[in-house]
C-alpha cells in the first residue's frame, strides 16, 4: 500500500524552482532516502509533505488522505524529526517531551506515561531531569528522535538522523530506527550520509536542482550507474593522456578524480593490460556520478 503519494509537485521561490514536478510514492512500513546534495530541494520537499510550506503546484496525498483538505489528520499521524535542534534549553528533558505533547493533545498521564518510554528506548531516563542545554550534542538527537515518536505517528520523517553523532550513538540510533521498521513506522529520511542510506533504506531517490534522477533500490542504483565494482587507476600526470586514450579507444566510461581515473560498469576483458586495482562501489560513487562533485550553494 502506498502511504505517501505525490504528482507533479512543485515549489518556487521567485525566479528559482526548488522542486520541480516531482512524483513519488512510499510503501507503507518502508525507509525512503532522500538523497541529494545541499540545494537539490530535499528541504522544501519534506516542508510540503508536512504541511509547513505550501505547493505552488501538484498534489500530495498521505494515507489516501488530500492534504490540502486534510492537513489536521495528516499533521497527527507524522512525527517529525528536524536537522536542527529546537528544543527548549530553559525546559529539562521531561519538561520538553509534556510540552510538546500538547500539540497532540495527549492527557498528561498518557504524556508521562509515553514520555518515560520513548525516554528508555534511547536511554535517555536518568537524563529527564537535566535540562537540555547540559546535554551532549549525541544526546540532544536521540532527544529529538524520542520526542519524534511521542504521538505514535505512522510516518516518521526524519531530516539528517545521525548528523552529529559519534560512532556508538550513531549505531545506537540506527539500530533503533531498525527497530521501528520492523514495527511498521514508515520512515522518510534526508540524508548526506550514503552509509546510513545503504544500510537502513529499502528504496533511496536521489535529487539535484529539485528533480528526481532515480528511485530504486540502494544496490539497484549502484548497479545500474556504475556497476558492483569500480577499477582505479592512480595516474602520473605524464600518464594521464595515454591512459585516457585507451579508455577512450575501448569506449570504457570512466571520470577522473584528482589523479585517479575510476572506471565503471567495466568486465575484466575491456581492462586487459590496464594498472590499477578493483574496489566494491557504494552509493556515494553513484552520488558524485549524478550530481558532480562542485559545491551548489
Amino acid at each position: 500500500m502506498v502511504i505517501i503519494k505525490t504528482e507533479n509537485l512543485t515549489r518556487k521561490f521567485k525566479e528559482l524552482t526548488a522542486v520541480d514536478s516531482v512524483g513519488l510514492e512510499i510503501a507503507e512500513g518502508e525507509c525512503f532516502g532522500l538523497l541529494g546534495p545541499n540545494g537539490a530541494g530535499k528541504t522544501s520537499l519534506i516542508r510540503m509533505i508536512t504541511a509547513i510550506s505550501p505547493p505552488n503546484g501538484g498534489s500530495i496525498w498521505v494515507a489516501g488522505k488530500d492534504l490540502a483538505k486534510h492537513p489536521r489528520e495528516v499533521k497527527a499521524m507524522l512525527g517529525v524529526v528536524p536537522q536542527i535542534d529546537n528544543l527548549d534549553p530553559d525546559l529539562n528533558v521531561m519538561q520538553n517531551l509534556l510540552t510538546f505533547s500538547r500539540y497532540f493533545n495527549i492527557p498528561r498521564p498518557e504524556a508521562y506515561r509515553r514520555s518515560l518510554e520513548v525516554l528508555r528506548l534511547f536511554q535517555l531516563e536518568d537524563k529527564q531531569r537535566s535540562r537540555t542545554r547540559e546535554l551532549s550534542g549525541g544526546m540532544k538527537r536521540r532527544l529529538l528522535i524520542a520526542r519524534g515518536l511521542l504521538n505514535t505517528p505512522k510516518i516518521l520523517i526524519l531530516d539528517e538522523p545521525s548528523i552529529g553523532l559519534d560512532p556508538q550513538s550513531k549505531h545506537m540510533v540506527w539500530q533503533k530506527l531498525r527497530e521501528l521498521r520492523s514495527q511498521g513506522v514508515t520512515q522518510l529520511m534526508c540524508t548526506q550520509n550514503m552509509e546510513e542510506a545503504a544500510l537502513l533504506c529499502d528504496r533511496v531517490a536521489i535529487m539535484h536542482l529539485g528533480k528526481i534522477l532515480v528511485v530504486d533500490t540502494p544496490e539497484g542504483v549502484i548497479a545500474r550507474y556504475v556497476g558492483s565494482r569500480i577499477w582505479e587507476i592512480e595516474v602520473e600526470p605524464s600518464e594521464r593522456d595515454e591512459v585516457i586514450e585507451v579508455l577512450r579507444r575501448r569506449h570504457l566510461e570512466f571520470e577522473e578524480v584528482v589523479n585517479t581515473i575510476q572506471v565503471f560498469n567495466y568486465d575484466s576483458q575491456g581492462l586487459g593490460g590496464l594498472p590499477g586495482r578493483p574496489r566494491k562501489a557504494t552509493l556515494e560513487d553513484v552520488f558524485f556520478k549524478l550530481t558532480g562533485r562542485s559545491l551548489v550553494e
